[in-house]
């Protein structure tokens, strides 16, 4: 059964190492997302439509809120252990300012790279850490997660092209009847998604507004819903102690089991496995 060996959150996003033997659903992430196999079986992800292998040596990219599934090879295929990094590119632009632009829905041009011997040391002993290390300091978490994704980004995206990504015309809520949509999302995490009420509010017809919402945002307005939820429950599990059902309730779950369900369909754990093994940088960044 997949689930979280363990996890850093802060404000640099979240690094995961992932026990994965099932497959998940087709979701996505408002991060720059980098997938790097630790150790196990080959394995797969579906990006942009088409299978992209994870192997020793080629890396998985995801942009920004672009959609993508684990595809794990079969029932009874053997595991596969993943460093997956969830990176906040404010994070990244803080310390070099030019790689905000890791937001950006154009910022890897390709979701399949072959990695090279560097990228494969910085990412061995980055896992090697997380499995055996008993503290981490929140500086030495930071410079070798930077580090990283130097590494994959210098040779692997578009960020010096900067007059290409800045003209290019970027979709993320660029219609403001899309960011009305958005925002109603939000406030309503709780209730069940009716793409017609959704659609009532940004005064569309459903027809309309899905075709769109998915020009603006690249993504279903359900799958978007769902990214919604599943960070927000990211949240509570990360800083707060609230009950796993208060969460579920919350979020509109009508009982624990499915919110269960839904968490390891989209993390590839349960929520208590995540709650057991994350841990919060914030405060120790913040200083």
């Amino acid at each position: 059964m997949s689930t979280a060996i363990r996890i850093f959150q802060g404000r640099f996003g979240r690094v995961a190492l992932l026990d994965m033997d099932k497959p998940l659903v087709t979701h996505a992430h408002h991060h720059c997302h980098v997938l790097i196999k630790a150790s196990g079986a080959d394995t797969a992800f579906r990006v942009r439509d088409r299978i992209t292998p994870l192997t020793d040596d080629t890396a998985v990219l995801v942009n920004a809120w672009e959609s993508h599934s684990y595809e794990h090879p079969g029932a009874l295929a053997p595991p596969t252990v993943i460093l997956a990094l969830y990176v906040e590119p404010a994070w990244l632009g803080e310390i070099q300012r030019h790689l905000s632009v890791a937001a950006h829905p154009q910022f890897f041009p390709n979701p399949c790279v072959e990695i090279s011997a560097r990228i494969r040391k910085l990412a061995d002993d980055l896992a090697m850490e997380m499995l055996y290390a008993d503290d981490i300091p929140a500086e030495r978490l930071e410079t070798v997660l930077f580090d990283l994704m130097i590494a994959v980004i210098d040779p692997f995206s578009e960020w010096r092209n900067m007059r290409h990504l800045v003209h290019a015309q970027s979709a993320i809520g660029g219609d403001p009847r899309i960011r009305k949509a958005i925002g109603y999302m939000r406030q309503n995490l709780g209730a069940e998604f009716d793409m017609d009420r959704v659609a009532l509010h940004s005064g569309l017809s459903r027809a309309h507004f899905f075709t769109l919402f998915r020009r603006c945002t690249r993504l279903t307005p359900n799958v978007y819903s769902n990214v919604l939820r599943m960070e927000a429950a990211i949240t509570d599990l990360t800083h707060t102690r609230q009950p796993l059902a208060d969460i579920s309730l919350r979020l509109g779950f009508s009982a624990p089991s499915h919110f269960t369900r839904f968490f390891r369909q989209h993390i590839g754990s349960a929520p208590t496995d995540f709650r057991r093994v994350v841990q919060h940088y914030e405060k120790q960044t913040q200083g």
